[in-house]
């Protein structure tokens, strides 16, 4: 394995760092801001890391999802359905839904509900930016018809998925964007077509 540079020793610690301290790896963007650098710059030293062995890109079948993570060697792990979209009255895990699989450690999922009733789920815009949740991220999900107010969860909305904090006003549901700009959604009872899928458990970011 070939030496490290000071600067992508730096690099490394911080993608540890805001791991441990997150549960997700940084943005380029997150990275840049970090160090300084321009996005294309973080994301040659992300390549850079790559070819020395400290960083894994993994690929799933479908849309291609590539994902750099650190190169420890990792426990058994399980295939988890990456659902790209909710169809309209197709089923949750049906084949038209799925873009590909994610490996998933076995420990992990253990720990968090059988791997059958984990799925991920591509999110699309950034209502959930405050909350660490942006663009082209994978959130795990805990199949339930249920959540406690202050979870992270993904409904089915109108036949639309969405991610984000559930909570309650009155016999009301609010569905709570973590965004400064946007206002929650509330639902009232009967007003519209309306269930949870499931509980945001994990995430998984792309670089």
């Amino acid at each position: 394995m070939r030496e490290l540079t000071r600067r992508q020793r730096e690099i490394l610690d911080f993608i540890r760092s805001f791991s441990q301290r997150h549960g997700v790896p940084p943005t380029v963007r997150e990275i840049g801001e970090r160090f300084r650098f321009t996005p294309r710059a973080a994301f040659d030293h992300l390549r850079a890391l790559e070819k020395k062995g400290q960083l894994r890109r993994r690929l799933t079948t479908g849309r291609a999802s590539r994902v750099l993570t650190l190169a420890d060697r990792g426990p058994a792990t399980q295939e988890v359905p990456v659902l790209g979209r909710i169809a309209a009255g197709a089923p949750l895990l049906a084949e038209e839904n799925r873009e590909g699989s994610l490996p998933l450690a076995v420990e992990w999922l253990a720990g968090k509900g059988r791997g059958e009733e984990v799925f991920a789920l591509r999110v699309r815009g950034d209502s959930m930016v405050n909350a660490h949740i942006v663009e082209g991220d994978l959130v795990l999900v805990r199949r339930q018809g249920s959540a406690e107010p202050g979870d992270i969860v993904v409904a089915l909305l109108d036949n639309e998925a969405t991610v984000k904090r559930f909570g309650r006003q009155g016999e009301a549901v609010v569905l709570k964007p973590e965004h400064p700009t946007m206002s929650p959604i509330l639902v009232r009872p009967g007003q519209k077509d309306f269930k949870i899928l499931g509980k945001v458990i994990g995430l998984v970011r792309g670089f």
